[in-house]
């Protein structure tokens, strides 16, 4: 057998293409017994010897080619062993083409925004260093600059009547700079997969006339923050993780970074989201096609981000659920946000017929007179802190030195 036929390179690429070619790649000198006459017996019998020595070879190769096919596919798979269900190539290019579609003030987009930064208000603490990850980033930013803007125009115009209060007195005693709408935040990191986004923010950031926040923008995968440990005072996610593959590590991760009592905010979209369009499709497929095929991906339940911060490590998680029902160009509207399809097992094409079905449908069965269609936003807002010794714990069973029936005993509810 000729070595220079099957092993031109050790590369496995080269060795299928050299094994592929068959009728020349086997001089017949290598298989002829002897010379002898063209029309001998003998010729006869080293032939079919010959066919059945190629033949060998042949099942020789195929098993070779199959090891070698299977050794390819073992070093082309990710370095993660986890399931993957979403396509994060396909998701940078989406949220690279919504930074180009990005108009400004999305109603959605800004009402969970500001529904999330409304959770600093609640906490006394201040957060001089902040992280915001994916999702809405331009929102955020935006956002959080209006509202240093916003408190600093108040005490500019009205400063003797709100410092006349003693709690604004005693915060701005020593920080009047510091606002308690944005949390007190002095450095903020913007971080996206998107390169596009990542510019569009900073060009934004550069153009923004109210620069109270020092900034910073990179580009990095929230599956792998490139954070050092213990070093943020806070943690935004809003309207990114829920693309994760690894959501409880992409969370563990942001638990990790945080300080000691830091805080971790975060907005994922629920499993309610779009169920008039996930019926509508379900509808349309099975009518016209047969079957059905993901068209939309899967979501957390609110049951399951409870568990998502008890297991990333948090204390004192909270869980809170809006909906938002919006009428919209529902597909525009959400090539504008990035939430496209990004699944690793979707279907590429769509056909025309099941495309004006699914509208139809979706138009009869949840459409207003006023001719628009509602869609559904489930958001699941979660907060969690990093572990400290000054937090609240809960009580050991068996500590209560007061019982419940004692209580209803006191208020007359006993029998």
């Amino acid at each position: 057998m000729d070595s220079k036929c099957l092993h031109k390179d050790h590369n496995g690429s080269q060795i299928r293409k050299a094994c592929n070619i068959k009728p020349n790649c086997w001089p017949n000198s290598h298989f002829s017994i002897g010379k002898s006459e063209p029309n001998s017996k003998t010729q006869q019998l080293d032939f079919r010897r010959n066919w059945k020595m190629r033949s060998a070879v042949d099942l020789c190769l195929r098993s070779l080619r199959r090891m070698l096919w299977r050794n390819e596919r073992s070093y082309c798979t990710d370095h993660s062993t986890g399931v993957k269900i979403f396509d994060r190539n396909l998701k940078r290019k989406q949220r690279d083409r919504a930074a180009w579609l990005l108009r400004p003030g999305d109603s959605l987009v800004d009402a969970v925004a500001e529904n999330l930064l409304d959770r600093l208000e609640d906490c006394k603490k201040t957060f001089p260093s902040a992280l915001c990850m994916g999702g809405s980033l331009e929102a955020i930013r935006r956002l959080l600059n209006g509202r240093v803007a916003l408190l600093n125009l108040k005490l500019g115009v009205r400063g003797v009547q709100y410092l006349k209060l003693k709690f604004w007195l005693d915060f701005f005693k020593e920080q009047r700079s510091v606002s308690i709408l944005s949390g007190g935040i002095k450095k903020l990191t913007m971080m996206d997969t998107s390169v596009d986004m990542v510019k569009l923010c900073e060009q934004a950031e550069q153009n923004s006339p109210n620069k109270n926040v020092e900034t910073s923008f990179i580009v990095a995968d929230e599956e792998y923050l490139p954070v050092k440990e213990s070093s943020l005072d806070l943690v935004i996610s809003c309207l990114g993780l829920h693309w994760t593959n690894d959501l409880p590590g992409a969370m563990i991760q942001s638990k990790l970074s945080l300080k000691p009592d830091g805080l971790f905010l975060g907005a994922i979209l629920g499993g309610e989201t779009l169920r008039e369009l996930r019926i509508a499709c379900t509808v349309a497929q099975m009518e016209r096609e047969g079957g059905i095929s993901p068209r939309l991906s899967p979501l957390a339940q609110v049951r399951d981000a409870g568990n998502l911060l008890t297991r990333a490590g948090f204390t004192l998680p909270g869980v809170d659920v809006d909906e938002y029902t919006v009428a919209l160009e529902l597909i525009e509207h959400l090539r504008t946000m990035g939430e496209t399809n990004a699944l690793l097992q979707r279907n590429t094409s769509l056909k025309r017929d099941t495309a004006l079905a699914t509208a139809a449908i979706y138009e009869s069965m949840f459409g207003t007179e006023d001719g628009t269609i509602p869609a559904t936003f489930q958001v699941i807002f979660m907060t969690g802190w990093r572990e400290h010794p000054s937090q609240q714990r809960a009580k050991k069973r068996g500590s209560a030195t007061v019982s419940f029936k004692d209580i209803q005993k006191e208020f007359g509810g006993g029998t």
